[in-house]
Order: C-alpha cells, then sequence, then structure tokens
C-alpha cells in the first residue's frame, strides 16, 4: 500500500544502534513513515478522534488518550510490523513478543496555564516493584519497550513532546520534589524529544519520562505500540472480532502480536515437552531467514 522499497521488518538492527539504545534507553529514528502514510494514519486517527467527541469520551480540554486501538483501523493493524521500526521490536526484546499496551493520542493546544504537576514514571506498574531486588544499584529488568510514531510537528518544544531523561533507564529512582503545589524545575538532564513528522522514537519502559504541555497551536497527535512478552499479561483489552475483516487480514505474525497462542505453554516459547517451539509464527519466520542469534539471549 505504502513504498518503502525493499524493506521488509526483517532487517537486522545495527550494533550502533543496540549499544545506543542499551544506554541511552531510547532511540530516535527518521522519516519513519512516508509521507503518504503519515497523512492516512493522521486521517485515520482524526476519525477516531471525532467518533470518541461524538461519544464523549474526550476529556473537557479537548484530550484523548485511547487505549488498545489497533482495532479501529485496518492502517492501524498493519503498525504491527512496520517495515522500519519492527526490526528493532524483536531486535531488542526478541521473538517471543506481543503488544500489551498501546495508546492514541490526541493534545490539542492548551487554552490556559496548566496547574503544577510532576509527570514523571517509569512504564510498568507493579513491573517495578514486583521484581526488584534489594540492591538499589542493580537495574530493573526491561520487560517492555515501545514505538511512538510522530504525525504532527513537533519540531519545536513546547508541542506536547515526551520528556525523557537519556540514560535513566538504569536507575531504580527519582528524586521527587518536596513541594508539588508549585511549578518545579525538570530533571537535570532532561530531552524533549522534538520530532519531524514521519519520525518515531523506542524507548525502554524504565526510561524515566514525562508528557508536557502543549504551549503551541499545534494539535499534537501520536500513536504508542507497545511491545512486552508473551508470558507477561496484557495490560489493554483488544476483541478482535475472528470473523471481521480486520482479524482475517492480519497475517500469523500479526496474530501473535495480538496475542494469539495454540496453548499456554505456547506463551512461554515452548510446547509441553519443554522444547522450543518453532512453530511460533515470529520465531519461525526470523529462522526460516537465518536471523536467529545464539549470541544475543532473546534471539536464541
Amino acid at each position: 500500500m505504502f513504498d518503502y522499497g525493499d524493506r521488509t521488518g526483517y532487517e537486522p538492527i545495527s550494533d550502533t544502534d543496540r549499544k545506543e539504545f542499551h544506554e541511552q534507553g531510547f532511540l530516535l529514528l527518521r522519516n519513519v513513515l512516508t509521507e503518504d502514510h503519515r497523512a492516512a494514519l493522521e486521517a485515520a486517527v482524526d476519525r477516531v478522534y471525532a467518533e470518541e467527541q461524538a461519544k464523549g469520551t474526550t476529556k473537557k480540554d479537548g484530550t484523548l488518550h485511547l487505549l488498545g486501538f489497533l482495532e479501529r483501523d485496518e492502517l492501524f493493524g498493519e503498525l504491527l510490523t512496520h517495515p522500519i521500526a519492527f526490526p528493532y521490536m524483536w531486535g531488542l526484546a526478541g521473538w517471543n513478543i506481543y503488544t500489551h499496551h498501546n495508546h492514541l493520542d490526541v493534545t490539542p493546544p492548551a487554552a490556559e496555564p496548566e496547574k503544577p504537576y510532576w509527570g514523571w514514571h517509569q512504564d510498568g506498574y507493579r513491573q517495578n516493584s514486583d521484581p526488584e531486588t534489594m540492591d538499589p544499584n542493580l537495574p530493573r529488568p526491561m520487560f517492555s519497550l515501545k514505538v511512538a510514531y510522530v504525525l504532527s510537528d513537533l519540531s519545536e518544544t513546547g508541542r506536547g513532546a515526551t520528556k525523557v531523561i537519556p540514560g535513566s533507564h538504569l536507575k531504580n529512582s527519582l528524586p521527587r520534589p518536596a513541594d508539588l503545589s508549585v511549578q518545579n524545575p525538570d530533571p537535570e538532564g532532561t530531552v524533549e524529544i522534538t520530532a519531524n513528522p514521519g519520525d518515531a522514537f523506542i524507548f525502554d519502559r524504565r526510561q524515566w519520562h514525562s508528557r508536557s504541555t502543549n504551549l503551541s497551536t499545534i494539535t499534537r497527535k501520536m500513536l504508542f505500540v507497545g511491545y512486552t512478552y508473551r508470558w507477561i499479561r496484557p495490560l489493554d483489552e483488544l476483541h478482535p472480532d475472528v470473523n471481521g475483516e480486520w482479524y482475517r487480514n492480519r497475517t500469523p505474525v500479526q496474530r501473535q502480536l495480538i496475542g494469539e497462542g495454540t496453548h499456554t505453554a505456547n506463551y512461554w516459547g515452548i510446547n509441553w515437552d519443554g522444547y522450543v517451539d518453532d512453530e511460533i509464527p515470529l520465531r519461525k519466520e526470523l529462522k526460516e531467514r537465518g536471523l536467529l542469534d545464539r549470541n544475543i539471549p532473546w534471539l536464541r
């Protein structure tokens, strides 16, 4: 449908990108979406936004944070295996993955100055407590990562872009101001991810990050698709109609990515005999292409 040349979604990422991601906790990728693809996605977002507005589910200020949006359009389902972004998902997390959490965000310009808030956090909720050790110097496991597709112009600061602290994914805590009733400065090292329409960025769920206020005249439009291991429960609920067109159009790998599996052990990457299940669609695809790598634990 959209021209990405000979890109298939199964081109290995570079050692340089992997190293930067592991050190910084995020990667900014330029020109991930072709302009016609970006425009089509924006039109789909506008349609969904209008539908949610009609249902009264947008906030009073017009913002929309819609979870589990993938089934709302064919184009959203295709993002699961985007030919440029998808290699970073399996390249950084492996073949036993699926999407557990995805959200569509529309943030109109702020009508008035926002009250003081402290939005810095790591994703994962109890994943930040349940597996933690008593050693504060031992980073928590990554568990998941997200790709964020930029549909609007975030090339300048002040347009509601995500803020991150590069390298903070290796720190289990972030000092919190004592007085949250006043506006506090951002932590040292904060970077606001400025990006052009069609860019994308990928971030480790442990990355300390925060939303920001849209002080511009441009409405921020973003699509976030999160990937985690299939043995972790979903955060968002997907209810695909297995008899519907959207589901019929999904490839075997995309069906794995929306949570399909053959039995409970399959989600752990094995058959009941305890051996690796080579029929898991993404593993099968990578194996046939010679992309499994015993030197990379998650690609064994």
